[in-house]
C-alpha cells in the first residue's frame, strides 16, 4: 500500500529545504537550481544557454537528487545514435519482426533529465524527443509507451540560428541564461567547489510532493492575476518584445507554480516574476527586466529567492536572497583556528548588515531582515574583543 501524499503545506516547505541543500555551493547557479524545480512542478521544460565549464550539470544533477526522481544524462554529439538516449532495440523481438526498445535505465523512463549540446542531436533523436517533451509519450517502431518525465533541461552555448530547430527550440517554455562566476565572487567559487567535493546529507523531498505541488498549480484560480499578467504582456510588446500566443498561455503554468512552491494555492502580482524567463532571448530578458520593474516589485518567494530576485530585482526578492544568505551565515560559524576562521566569518557577516542599512531604509525594513539585522549586531558586538 503506497504511503498518503503529504499536505500541502507539508510539501511546499519540503521542497523549499530541498532546494535550498541543492543550491549550497553553487555559487550564482542558485537560479537555475531553482528553476528546475520550478519547470518540474509546472510540468515544463528548461533551456540553459551558458559556456562550457559554467556548472550546469552540477546544478540539474543536484536538483535531480533533492526532487527524489530517477535521473538520465547525456552529452549529445553529430553522431549521437537514437539507441544512446532511448535504448537499443530488442534482437529477440526483432527476430520476430517487431522493432520494440529497451528503455531500463534511459531517458523514456527518467523523472529528470538533461540533455547538454541538445541542438547537436540528430533528426531522428529530436523528433523523437518532440513526442517525449510534448505528450510524455514514447514512440519508436513498434514501442509506444508513456514517460514519467516531469522535467527535461536542454543545455546549450548558443541559441540555434537554424530555422529548422526552431520549432524543437521553443519547446523549452523557460529559459535562462549563465555567465562564468564574476571576479568579486572568486573565493566563494573556490570555497563552494571545494565543498562539492566532500559527500554530505542533503535533504530529500520525495516524488509524491512534487506531485502535490503539481496538482496544487494546475488547480489554482489563475483569474485574479490574469489582468496583472495581460498588463504586462502589453507592457512587453509595446517595448518590442513580442511572446508567442502559445508562450503567453503557458507561461500561466510557471505563475502558478511559483505560488505553490511560496506556498499559496491562489497566485497573485507577487508571483508574476516567471514571465521574465518565457522571453525566449538574453536581450529581450534583460529589456524586460527594465520594463517589468515596476509591475514586478511586489514579487517575493521564500522558495525561489534568487530566481525571483534575477527576475524581478525587487525589494521583497531582495530581502529574502539577503536573509536566506545572512542566516546561513549564522547557523555555520568557523571553529577556532580554521583556515579563514573568525576573522573572515566577521568581514562576511559585516557585508550583509551594510547591504541591509544600504538597500533599505529603517522605516522599510522588512520583518526578516529587521530580526537579522538585531542578531547581526549581537553576534558584532560579541565578536569585537576576540578581533581587537
Amino acid at each position: 500500500m503506497s504511503p498518503s501524499p503529504p499536505p500541502f503545506e507539508l510539501a511546499a516547505a519540503s521542497l523549499r529545504e530541498a532546494l535550498a541543500g541543492a543550491g549550497q555551493g553553487l555559487v550564482e547557479r542558485e537560479a537555475m537550481v531553482e528553476l528546475v524545480a520550478l519547470s518540474a512542478v509546472a510540468g515544463e521544460h528548461l533551456l540553459v544557454i551558458g559556456p562550457p565549464g559554467t556548472a550546469k550539470s552540477e546544478a540539474v544533477r543536484r536538483t535531480a537528487r533533492a526532487l527524489g526522481g530517477s535521473y538520465f544524462e547525456y552529452l549529445l554529439g553529430r553522431f549521437t545514435e537514437p539507441s544512446e538516449i532511448f535504448g537499443p532495440v530488442d534482437l529477440r523481438k526483432l527476430r520476430d519482426g517487431q522493432v520494440e526498445t529497451e528503455t531500463a535505465g534511459m531517458l523514456p523512463e527518467a523523472e529528470v533529465a538533461f540533455l547538454d549540446e541538445v541542438f547537436l542531436g540528430s533528426t531522428a533523436i529530436l523528433n523523437t524527443l518532440l513526442g517525449v517533451l510534448n505528450e510524455r509519450v514514447f514512440r519508436r517502431g513498434h514501442t509506444r509507451k508513456p514517460c514519467p518525465l516531469r522535467v527535461c533541461v536542454g543545455a546549450s552555448n548558443a541559441l540555434p540560428e537554424e530555422e529548422s530547430l526552431a520549432a524543437f527550440s521553443d519547446r523549452f517554455l523557460a529559459r535562462i541564461f549563465v555567465e562564468p562566476v564574476p571576479d568579486p565572487r572568486l573565493e566563494e567559487l573556490l570555497a563552494g567547489g571545494a565543498s562539492l567535493w566532500r559527500e554530505t546529507e542533503a535533504h530529500v523531498a520525495s516524488l509524491e510532493a512534487l506531485d502535490v505541488l503539481a496538482r496544487v498549480a494546475q488547480e489554482a484560480d489563475l483569474a485574479p492575476v490574469r489582468p496583472h499578467l495581460a498588463q504586462a504582456l502589453r507592457t512587453l510588446r509595446s517595448a518590442g518584445i513580442g511572446l508567442s500566443d502559445r508562450r503567453a498561455v503557458k507561461a500561466q503554468r510557471l505563475i502558478a507554480a511559483a505560488a505553490a512552491l511560496a506556498g499559496r494555492r491562489t497566485p497573485g502580482p507577487a508571483d508574476l516574476w516567471p514571465l521574465f524567463y518565457v522571453v525566449p532571448t538574453k536581450e529581450g530578458q534583460e529589456l524586460a527586466r527594465e520594463v517589468l520593474r515596476e509591475l514586478l516589485a511586489s514579487t517575493e518567494n521564500p522558495a525561489l529567492a534568487a530566481a525571483a530576485l534575477e527576475a524581478s530585482a525587487g525589494p521583497l526578492a531582495r530581502a529574502q536572497r539577503i536573509a536566506r544568505e545572512g542566516r546561513l551565515l549564522l547557523s555555520a560559524p568557523p571553529a577556532e583556528g580554521t583556515e579563514g576562521g573568525r576573522p573572515a566569518w566577521r568581514l562576511k557577516l559585516e557585508g550583509i548588515a551594510r547591504e541591509v542599512d544600504a538597500g533599505f531604509a529603517p522605516e522599510a525594513l522588512p520583518p526578516e531582515l529587521r530580526a537579522l539585522r538585531d542578531e547581526l549586531r549581537a553576534v558584532l558586538e560579541r565578536e569585537a574583543p576576540a578581533q581587537a
